[in-house]
């Protein structure tokens, strides 16, 4: 044999070994979203709102593990803008997380701005929102990311595949609501539906729009169920169904089979579900209302959509009595509904995924998580706690937004007058946190962050209190997933709770509930350079200041560090 043919064989065996990464590769994907104006109606009322290219809810983001996304925002409304993709790591790309005045300063009217971002190990179900004021009310849609070609689900594939978001539906603008909610210091209107797929369904007055998922008999669907709604948990059910959970925040999660599904604001869920194969009739109702703990007002109603099976030998007719076909659903207060399912949550832990929580714990981290009060101004009245203004805090600080983005004002070390590195590791002030509130529930304000070293392994807990009501409380981390290695009812022990952490197989999530007077702890590793919010998902809390920041440093090497801003980035 010659030399030549011998290295050309040679050759073709060397790119023979990289042929498989050349398969999976991902792509460039590009997609536009122009906010607009556009009239929407709803329960017989019509409304000018924000969308995403004229749609509510907004388009759908497909891609694959590996993908770079190439998103161009377009503003074309008076309000600022910006979006984020909840949920997506964003390894070396923070500015393009999206959230206004951390990452970035909002898109002003006629300008743009294009989120440039990889998917880099995720796979699953995320969405994406606007992440200021109360704009995500009519700005979200589903983020769907699928397995790398040739790379198989760890369940069975499903017949057909369908993103199913929850709601909600204001009548009123919804920046005008938080807008006098924060003018005065009182709680703002709640809103006047639940919708599924922006649809209220059958049981409100004047509702001609409902959600219908048609399934052939004996077939497997994968939904994907997203909580959108701004300022509620939900419990929702299909009546004289199961279904199967198999991921959680776009994790793989060891299946389980339940009929009853809790789902709070920021977070997913994938469930399989199959259609029977001998249906007893052709319409069954799914329902979803509030799973509610707190003192305040809120929106207790049910959204319902229609099951539909197609190719059944029985007339698709839908029931007369709506009521008395309806799923039954836990009480609104029914923690320990709440409770029971989120303890069936484990991490596949699989050869494939494993479940990599950090065994060893570097920085510890206690958070108290709840309400509070701010004094009324002078020369006003407000509609607060004894005539105070609500507000909430993280360790009794209020979270006060800056005027620039904390990552641009880091990133060029001009921190002055923007942020401060000392935000309490631990409440300055302890109490009994979910006994008899002190005397003293007045907040401080600060736009405070804690500084970690790259790849420190944190132990965060967090509590809630029961000042002004004990609820729970859904808590979002940018830029991370992290493990819930543990959560309890009451104060937290750190003598005796650690004993009980589950370090092998713990859900992974990037959003968890904080439970109604309890606990929650997790941890992560801080290995995203950058500046990342964590933040109540409930809106309202949002607004009231129930978040704060983390900054990591980079690390070392190339791949460690977060690279220079883009230059379309918006200023303030």
């Amino acid at each position: 044999m010659s030399s030549s043919i011998l290295s050309a064989l040679l050759l073709l065996a060397v790119m023979s070994c990289f042929l498989p990464e050349v398969a999976h590769a991902g792509i460039t994907r590009h997609y536009k979203f122009d906010i607009k104006m556009k009239n929407v109606t709803r329960l017989c009322h019509t409304k000018s709102m924000v969308t995403v290219n004229g749609k509510f809810p907004g388009p759908r983001i497909i891609a694959r593990e590996g993908d770079r996304l190439l998103i161009r925002v377009v503003n074309h409304v008076s309000n600022n803008i910006s979006i984020h993709w909840h949920g997506i790591r964003q390894l070396q790309s923070g500015w393009a997380d999206g959230p206004s005045y951390i990452t970035q300063c909002p898109i002003q009217t006629n300008q743009s701005y294009v989120y440039n971002f990889t998917i880099t190990g995720q796979r699953g179900t995320l969405f994406w929102h606007a992440h200021i004021s109360w704009i995500r009310a009519t700005v979200y849609g589903p983020l769907i990311i699928f397995p790398k070609h040739g790379v198989p689900y760890p369940f069975a594939k499903p017949d057909k595949e369908v993103p199913i978001l929850f709601g909600e539906w204001f009548n009123s603008d919804t920046e005008a609501i938080i807008s006098q909610a924060l003018r005065t210091g009182g709680g703002p209107n709640v809103s006047e539906a639940y919708t599924i797929n922006g649809k209220p369904g059958p049981l409100y007055n004047c509702s001609s729009d409902t959600f219908k998922l048609k399934v052939t008999p004996g077939k497997t669907y994968l939904l994907r169920l997203i909580n959108a709604a701004l300022n509620d948990e939900l419990f929702f059910r299909i009546a004289n169904h199961s279904f199967t959970v198999v991921e959680a925040d776009a994790s793989y999660v060891k299946p389980f089979k339940t009929d009853i599904l809790v789902i709070g604001p920021g977070q997913t869920t994938n469930i399989l579900l199959k259609a029977k194969p001998i249906p007893h009739k052709s319409t069954y109702l799914m329902a979803a209302r509030p799973y509610f703990t707190g003192q305040g007002t809120f929106d207790n109603t049910t959204t319902a959509g229609f099951l539909e099976y197609v190719e059944s030998s029985r007339n698709n007719t839908i029931p007369k009595n709506l009521t008395q076909s309806l799923p039954t659903l836990p009480a609104i207060n029914a923690t320990n509904v709440v409770t029971n399912f989120s303890q069936m949550f484990r991490h596949l832990n699989s050869r494939e995924y494993p479940a990599q929580v950090p065994q060893t714990v570097q920085q510890r981290f206690f958070f108290t998580v709840g309400l509070g009060r701010s004094p009324c101004p002078k020369n006003q009245t407000c509609q607060g706690p004894n005539g105070t203004k609500f507000q909430a805090s993280v360790n009794n600080v209020s979270f006060a937004l800056p005027s620039t983005a904390i990552l641009q004002s880091y990133f060029f070390r001009k921190s002055n007058g923007v942020f401060t590195t000392d935000f309490p590791a631990t409440p300055l002030r302890p109490f009994n946190y979910t006994g008899t509130p002190p005397n003293n529930t007045f907040v401080s304000n600060g736009t405070k962050v804690v500084v970690l070293p790259y790849n420190t392994s944190v132990e965060l807990v967090m509590q809630g209190t029961s000042i002004l009501g004990a609820e729970s409380h859904p808590l979002h981390l940018h830029g991370f997933n992290f493990y819930v290695v543990g959560q309890g009812f009451g104060n937290f022990n750190q003598s005796t709770d650690p004993a009980k952490f589950n370090l092998v197989d713990p859900v992974e999530r990037n959003t968890v509930g904080v439970p109604s007077g309890g606990w929650v702890a997790i941890r992560f590793l801080a290995d995203n350079p950058g500046v990342w919010f964590m933040h109540c998902h409930f809106e309202v809390h949002l607004s009231w200041g129930l978040k704060m920041a983390w900054i990591v440093h980079d690390g070392k090497l190339p791949h460690q560090k977060l690279p220079p801003p883009p230059s379309d980035l918006p200023m303030c």
